[in-house]
């Protein structure tokens, strides 16, 4: 398995135990980390993505909330909150990870942690999501939008 794939899924798991606890970053997530079994670099990166996704989830919520107009962020499934915030904000704050990398690897993790039905799911609200803000991600990866 990928080093950055096993980050993400060590990712989606805090990310998990954060949102049914309903706190942000807790001391606790300390001992979670380092019970890991994985490399330094591996830990560290998802230690990075979930300080990220937490920074910023205020506005990772509303960008998912403007797009599920049928699905309120309260009556998603945790595990598909979880991968839709990362994912969302690797969109938005990652400019080191290509767009379809990022989509790919949640509608893997969906798939793998979820519901049957999560993948599609998940690829549905992203997909929305790239749409609707693709300018401004492109923008921040100093791209060209080939609108």
């Amino acid at each position: 398995m990928r080093k950055r794939t096993k980050s993400r899924e060590v990712a989606i798991q805090a990310l998990y135990q954060l949102d049914l606890t309903k706190n942000s970053y807790l001391p606790g997530l300390d001992s979670f980390f380092n019970e890991q079994d994985v490399t330094p670099d591996v830990l560290e990166f998802a230690i990075e993505l979930v300080k990220g996704c937490i920074s910023v989830e205020e506005e990772i919520n509303e960008k998912i909330a403007a797009v599920s107009k049928h699905w309120e962020l309260g009556r998603m499934p945790a595990v598909d909150r979880g991968i839709l915030r990362l994912c969302v904000y690797e969109l938005l704050y990652r400019d080191d990870i290509p767009p379809k990398v990022s989509i790919n690897e949640a509608v893997d993790l969906a798939k793998k942690f979820s519901t049957e039905d999560s993948g599609s799911f998940v690829n549905g609200v992203l997909d929305k999501v790239y749409s609707k803000y693709k300018t401004l991600i492109t923008q921040k990866r100093g791209e060209i939008d080939p609108q």
